[in-house]
């Protein structure tokens, strides 16, 4: 691996304040480990031929792997999820009040929203007791299997 390469992972770490990254491949295998300010490198090369299948803008793409701070609040976030694909909708009609709105308390059998499929409207219920915290799709957006819709507390 080229050392340019190797400083942008170091200085990646720096930033994301990681102590130790780890990337293996076919005929390379690299850890790198931070202690107390000071950097380690270590490199193993396979005793086949050097980096083969190794892209060259894997290393600046290695930002795409390092969880910010964001993301890992995104992970350990309560949420309701969609349980299908098709379109969310707030409230049962149009002129109709939203199911439920941020601050509202949640027991797992309230209905929170509806997801129409194929013409089918889906109630969907919330699965889990709390507050809504957030309302992360709007009325009338396309939402995917698996799709965090509220944010609950």
């Amino acid at each position: 691996m080229e050392i340019d390469k190797i400083r942008v992972i170091v200085e990646l770490m720096d930033k994301h304040n990681l102590s130790e990254f780890k990337v293996e491949a076919d005929d390379m295998r690299l850890c790198l480990k931070r202690e107390l300010n000071v950097n380690t490198v270590v490199q193993q090369p396979a005793q086949t031929a050097p980096l083969a299948g190794i892209q060259a803008s894997a290393a600046a793409d290695i930002t795409d792997t390092v969880p910010s701070k964001k993301e890992e609040e995104k992970k350990s976030r309560t949420t309701i999820d969609s349980p299908i694909v098709g379109t969310f909708y707030t409230a049962s009609s149009p002129d109709a009040e939203a199911f439920v709105k941020t601050g509202d308390r949640v027991e797992p059998d309230t209905v929170v929203g509806i997801v129409e499929a194929m013409k089918v409207m889906n109630e969907i219920k919330a699965e889990k007791s709390g507050i809504i915290k957030e309302i992360l799709i709007e009325n009338a957006q396309s939402v995917e299997y698996g799709t965090p819709i509220f944010v609950l507390e």
